[in-house]
């Protein structure tokens, strides 16, 4: 029994099925009926295939009987396949005509099917496809919004966001244990936290008062004014950053760094021996020392060794590097050089002389050797044995002649220089200036010509010298110079004309810069270019450049082209009014008045130029010229305004009455009316403003003159109903609100009323700085200071006049504390950028102060944003009056009167 297997390990008995007694039925497998006859392969049934083809004539068939398609048009997927297709079932079969027309009708038949619901499968995919990637979308898709929000992201909430921690719940739990431990304080602790709040007002040993203890405990003392000398420094840097780049902003300039420059300024800096660290000195060597070992060849490496000696202290160690270089490199210039310059006296003559040796077609090197000679004969002996073999040198034929104290002997050599070395102008141009005659220049000049025809500069030269002696033939020579260089081909640029001639112009050959500019100015320019705006640029150029005579014969050269130009003559005018003679600047007017006589500027210019020189008469002429040819309101105006300074009332009574007939605009008017009102004629000045309302009952100006007319004779109700018609027929004119604001507060003295004015005026003109200005003064002038900073911080919103200069002034000036005008100052240049009101008061806040050459800076910066701003050069003159001195005083008043403001709040009035 224990040899007997068990039941699951014995043999099944013979046709055994497992399951056949309950019914269950077996299966045949491929084991069951052993291996079956391997198919055709496909390749098999391609060359099958394409061989029946070639019998027939017909196109290769594919493994359907049909010609082969391309791969990209078959685009059917697994998906729309038919599943009881049974592709090379019959492969091994026979294939006739018969079987491959077939083919080819099914296949034209699934072609056009396939054609017709191609369409309709493509729209079907595409909507699925869309309907799959809304519901399952990419993790990019699901953070797009985020990653564009980002770009809003700004900096500060860039540094606050928090860093990310270890949030994981057993380090959480860790670090809450550690904060719950508690250690045991000594009472010494307590008891100084105790005593270092405390105040202590006894007087100790030493006889000082002991303050507060905090003082004390580590021996420090709070320096308050320390602190606020610290934050005053601060406020004042960040203004003059503030101020530079407003004042970049106006010109469209940017700060940059010239990286060349940068670079050398780097090379520049030289460290002493004594701030080099031993250890690095050594290791340098050691590197340098393998670089000259790996190539021995290579010089740089051996004077990079040496410096690094020299500048360790260790002279004799680098000359024998370089004593080794220049064995290994006989023919490197620069290992000579540096050796040269190790050593010093009769040593580095030796060495000279062993460089030339070497090389001796090296100039640098025959150069450095005449530089160790100390006598003249010796650096001419060795000059002369240099250019036996560099006869062609140009540096040591210069040189040699500078050592040359004759005239006749640099004569006698710059001759031997120019016979062999004729393509040098410099040369010939040296010689041209010591020959004896004129006509011994103009050969050397010719023969530098013929040699050089492509050069521009023997031109100029040739003209130059016409230009000394007198003659007149300046002109023709640059005229057959442009030609010839021309036809070489080798003309320059108009901008190195320009340069040649503002050249000419320092050197003092005037004649030839404008001859220059006449010749080659429009060189290069179509008909089709803005030509006259481009001289006019350059002519600005050249006065920026200081460069005045070519300035004049550009503005000349454009008067001929355009004899009638305005702008041209008026800038011409201006050049001479500010850099030239009064009699050159009469005789630009007289021929601009008579190349444009109805210029009316140019008339008004020439009589003040008159005027202000002391000629009345000659104004008085010119103004009757201008009558003759344009009477117009300007020149009738003019002409009442010379009577008037004059004393002549009667004659400027007469001029008004005879322009409002011939001319009677409204500015005439509005002047008769001023005219009768300065003269005290209150009853013919309000007959004339009521006949002017009835031709411009739109003119604002004269319903405030009648206004001002009743105001001075004290008739409150006339006045008032003159303003408010003024305001009905004008009610975008600012200043008839303000006039009627300031009659309710002054002569009626009700507040309430000009308070109700000005709101109805803003309300009419929104986003008005005048206005809300007005309404912060109304209420300041009234006591009411609390009413006045809540208009100015709604005056100051974004939404209504946050960059007006004006109300920043009134704000710092008026409306803020003495401590927070500096702070103020900052935000408001921060904001408004430029504004001459703003500027004014940031200098006269430093004027307070006492920093004077602050102050200096913020009104020339007031000045140059706006010239016309009467009230900027009122205030500098008045702080120049106290702290200025004369020559200072003298150069604002000479700028005061060429830029003669009109505008202004107190300075119009």
């Amino acid at each position: 029994m224990a040899s007997r297997k068990d039941f699951l390990s014995q043999q099944a008995p013979e046709n055994y099925v497992a399951g056949l007694g309950r019914g269950a039925t077996g299966f045949t497998t491929r084991s069951d009926l052993g291996p079956a006859r391997e198919g055709p392969s496909e390749d098999q049934i391609k060359e099958a295939l394409a061989k029946r083809a070639a019998q027939l004539g017909a196109p290769t068939p594919s493994a359907y009987g049909a010609v082969e398609k391309k791969e990209e048009d078959n685009d059917d997927d697994e998906r729309f396949q038919d599943p009881e297709n049974e592709v090379g079932l019959f492969a091994t079969g026979a294939y006739d005509r018969d079987d491959d027309e077939a083919d080819r009708i099914y296949q034209d038949i699934d072609e056009r099917m396939d054609r017709r619901r191609k369409a309709r499968r493509e729209a079907r995919e595409k909507q699925e496809r869309e309907e799959y990637e809304a519901k399952n979308p990419k993790i990019q898709q699901q953070f797009a919004d985020l990653k564009r929000s980002l770009g809003s992201v700004t900096d500060e909430q860039w540094q606050n966001i928090p860093e990310v921690g270890d949030l994981t719940g057993k380090n959480r739990r860790a670090k809450q244990n550690l904060r719950q431990r508690f250690y045991a304080v000594p009472d010494s602790v307590i008891a100084g936290a105790r005593n270092s709040t405390e105040f202590d007002t006894s007087v100790n040993d030493g006889g000082q008062t002991n303050g507060s203890s905090a003082d004390n405990v580590d021996g420090t003392m709070t320096n308050f004014a320390d602190i606020g000398a610290a934050r005053d420094k601060v406020l004042q840097v960040n203004l003059d950053k503030a101020a530079m780049g407003s004042a970049d902003a106006n010109s469209g300039s940017a700060s940059t760094i010239d990286p060349k420059g940068y670079l050398t300024s780097l090379s520049k800096t030289e460290l002493k021996s004594q701030n080099y660290d031993i250890g690095d000195v050594k290791r340098v060597e050691s590197l340098l020392q393998s670089v000259i070992k790996t190539n021995s060849r290579h010089p740089p490496g051996y004077i990079a060794l040496a410096r690094l000696h020299e500048l360790a202290g260790k002279p004799v160690k680098a000359r024998d590097v370089m004593a080794q270089c220049c064995s290994l490199n006989p023919h490197s210039e620069d290992a000579w050089l540096e050796s040269i310059r190790l050593n010093e006296g009769h040593n580095a003559k030796v060495i000279a002389a062993a460089s030339v040796k070497e090389n001796p077609q090296s100039t640098r090197l025959w150069t450095r050797a005449t530089e160790l000679e100390t006598d003249q004969q010796s650096k001419k002996r060795v000059l002369r044995r240099a250019l036996d073999l560099l006869p062609k040198s140009v540096v040591l034929w210069k040189q040699l002649v500078q050592l040359s104290a004759d005239e006749g002997e640099a004569r006698l050599l710059l001759s031997k220089a120019c016979s062999e070395i004729p393509a040098s102008i410099e040369l010939h141009l040296a010689l041209a200036r010591i020959v004896e005659t004129v006509d011994e220049a103009r050969k050397v000049l010719n023969t530098c010509r013929r040699a050089n025809p492509k050069n521009a500069e023997v031109w100029i030269a040739a003209s130059r010298l016409e230009e000394q002696v007198g003659s007149k033939n300046t002109a023709n020579i640059m005229k057959r110079a442009v030609q010839s260089l021309a036809n070489e081909n080798a003309m320059l640029k108009r901008e190195e004309w320009i340069e040649q001639a503002e050249k000419c112009e320092d050197e003092g050959a005037i004649l030839t810069g404008q001859n220059i500019i006449r010749e080659t100015l429009s060189y290069g320019l179509d008909e089709d270019d803005d030509r006259k705006k481009l001289f006019m640029e350059d002519a600005q150029a050249s006065i920026s450049r200081g460069k005045y005579e070519i300035a004049r014969a550009i503005y000349a050269y454009i008067l001929r082209i355009w004899p009638t130009s305005k702008s041209a003559w008026e800038a011409s005018a201006n050049l001479e009014k500010v850099h030239g003679r009064k009699e050159d600047l009469w005789n630009v007017l007289e021929k601009a008045v008579e190349a444009v006589p109805q210029a009316d500027d140019l008339w008004i210019q020439y009589a003040n130029e008159k005027y202000q020189s002391g000629d009345v008469d000659g104004a008085r002429i010119v103004l009757g010229k201008a009558f003759n040819q344009s009477p117009s309101e300007n020149i009738y105006l003019e002409a009442i305004n010379l009577e008037a300074r004059n004393g002549q009332i009667e004659q400027a009574r007469d001029l008004l009455a005879q322009a409002r007939q011939e001319a009677g605009t409204d500015r005439v008017w509005i002047k008769s009316v001023a005219f009768a009102r300065t003269h005290d004629d209150n009853a013919t000045a309000l007959d004339l403003v009521t006949q002017a309302l009835h031709l411009y009952p739109a003119q604002w100006k004269l319903w405030a003159q009648k206004a001002q007319i009743y105001s001075s004779q004290r008739l409150v109700p006339q006045a008032r109903e003159a303003y408010a018609t003024g305001t009905r027929a004008c009610p975008k004119a600012i200043p008839l609100w303000v006039l009627l604001a300031r009659l309710e507060e002054g002569q009626a003295g009700s507040v309430v009323k000009a308070r109700s004015v000005l709101d109805r005026a803003r309300a009419a003109n929104p986003k008005h700085e005048r206005l809300w200005l007005e309404s912060v003064r109304l209420e300041r002038r009234a006591g009411n200071l609390a009413a006045a900073k809540n208009l100015m911080a709604r005056a100051l919103q974004p939404s209504e006049c946050h960059r007006s200069g004006p109300l920043w002034a009134e704000r710092i000036w008026h409306l803020e504390p003495r401590t927070q005008r500096k702070p103020l100052s900052l935000e408001a240049v921060k904001v408004v950028e430029s504004d001459p009101t703003l500027f004014t008061t940031v200098a006269r806040v430093f004027w307070a102060e006492r920093k004077l050459e602050k102050a200096v800076t913020w009104f020339e910066k007031a000045v140059l944003v706006d010239s016309d701003d009467g009230d900027t050069w009122a205030w500098y003159w008045k702080f120049l009056g106290m702290h200025g001195s004369e020559e200072k005083r003298a150069d604002v008043m000479e700028k005061l009167r060429l830029a003669e403001p009109r505008h202004g709040e107190r300075w119009a009035e």
